[in-house]
């Protein structure tokens, strides 16, 4: 008998983040902005969180922002991730934080406020599945 490799989790776009999953295949990083009170929102959302409008629109983000806060994982979540891996809350420089890891970098070598930039990679070729991962800025 012989199992099949371990796949890692994938996102499932909705209606609502399948503008941001779609600019990620393509390299860029989106997130939305309330026309109306100026925030900056993050996740996906239908209306502001802020001030409750529904005047929200997709805009590009540069990228680029610091670790917020981390946590180096040494035990998978499954078979499908490599430990160790480093799981971050990373602050853009937009206003807005959004979760994801840090990769082409030792684990010790993270630590708070360190700048950094989105880099894409794709995790599921049968899915077509690109995520936004963070590297030490050069």
């Amino acid at each position: 008998m012989t199992t099949s490799p371990a796949r890692r989790p994938v996102p499932r776009p909705t209606k609502l983040s399948e503008p941001f999953w779609r600019a990620c295949a393509e390299g860029r990083l989106l997130h939305q902005r309330c026309s109306d009170c100026g925030a900056a929102v993050f996740k996906p959302q239908a209306f502001c969180p802020r001030c409750l409008s529904n005047s929200i629109e997709w805009k590009e983000s540069s990228g680029r922002g610091v670790v917020n806060t981390f946590s180096v994982v040494w035990r998978p979540q499954t078979p499908a991730f490599q430990v160790p891996y480093v799981v971050a809350v990373i602050e853009l420089e937009e206003g807005y934080q959004m979760m994801s890891n840090i990769v082409n970098c030792d684990v010790d070598a993270v630590h708070c406020d360190m700048p950094v930039s989105v880099v894409f990679e794709p995790v599921d070729a049968d899915e077509d599945v690109v995520l936004p991962f963070f590297e030490p800025r050069r």
